[in-house]
């Protein structure tokens, strides 16, 4: 991150949207909208950074995806990997292949971050439990240990910096599992990308994280949760992926938290920050995001980003 001068305000951060505010989830879903739509709208609802979102979705080819891009005025803010990491070293050789990929495209794109989603311990889609939802002592090692390996490689190799995202449905969730994760992982090569939306979902305070924690935030995800949803899905334990389909993330300011008092506190830290919207709506109607993004935008403008 960029240290700026005293007077740093909410000019600083970055605005931008992400292929999931469109329902996208995986590189290939006939339920979702093509990737030229998507760049399309993108474009048309007022942002001009974007997330590359599940990798292959948008042209792998940074050629083609450069062209695609700069014709629509866009850019390139990060790119996003999923990990195991936490099942030690046995998965690491693959791990990095996936990864590598993805890094490769995000630097020849011109961006800085690669955020990295820890993986779910329930299917996404299913809810199929794949694991126990808590960590050994030995996993948590795993994790913290191989996720600095993973920034330091990142970094020296692509002259990217890695941003954890919390996440429903990892082990990586709640404040405590994620104060852990920071106390544990060195802050010159792990630092958080902070979703709005999941850390509330997983019971967190996000104005407080950015208060306590405020050198690791390196990069925002801006969204938010529906309350009565939300006290419905805890109280059935449904898996992410349904509650998701339900609705659980809604349109800003319908939701919490508020996203006003989260952006005056990033805007506290004197630093650069990208805040990158997310709706999750898969899956979704085809005509649904190009509205609710032509409003979310109009409505961060009123919150003087």
């Amino acid at each position: 991150m960029t240290s700026l001068s005293p007077s740093s305000s909410l000019s600083r951060i970055r605005i931008g949207s992400a292929p999931d505010s469109w329902g996208v989830w995986f590189p290939d879903d006939p339920r979702q909208v093509p990737w030229q739509r998507f760049l399309d709208e993108v474009a048309g609802s007022g942002y001009e950074w974007i997330e590359l979102g599940p990798y292959g979705y948008l042209p792998s080819d940074p050629a083609v995806l450069a062209e695609e891009t700069a014709r629509r005025g866009l850019k390139v803010s990060a790119g996003t990997v999923f990990t195991g990491l936490h099942h030690g070293a046995a998965v690491w050789d693959e791990t990095w292949a996936h990864v590598s990929d993805i890094a490769a495209l995000t630097q020849a794109m011109g961006a800085r971050h690669l955020v990295v989603i820890p993986s779910f311990w329930r299917d996404d889609k299913t809810g199929e439990v794949r694991e126990p939802d808590t960590l050994t002592a030995g996993q948590w090692r795993n994790l913290t240990s191989l996720t600095e390996r993973l920034g330091r490689e990142v970094r020296e190799r692509y002259g990217l910096t890695i941003v954890v995202h919390p996440h429903a449905d990892t082990h990586i969730d709640t404040e405590e599992n994620v104060t852990r994760f920071l106390d544990g992982t060195d802050s010159d090569l792990v630092s958080l990308c902070l979703d709005t939306g999941h850390y509330a979902y997983c019971g967190g305070d996000s104005v407080r994280l950015i208060e306590t924690y405020g050198e690791r935030i390196g990069y925002l995800h801006l969204k938010q949760v529906d309350p009565r949803i939300l006290a419905d899905v805890r109280a059935e334990g449904m898996p992410f992926g349904p509650a998701v389909a339900r609705g659980v993330m809604c349109e800003p300011p319908r939701g919490v938290p508020e996203l006003g008092p989260v952006l005056d506190a990033a805007s506290r830290l004197g630093v650069e920050l990208f805040a990158i919207v997310e709706q999750d709506m898969y899956p979704c109607e085809a005509d649904a995001p190009l509205p609710i993004a032509r409003r979310t935008r109009a409505f961060l403008r009123s919150c003087g980003v």
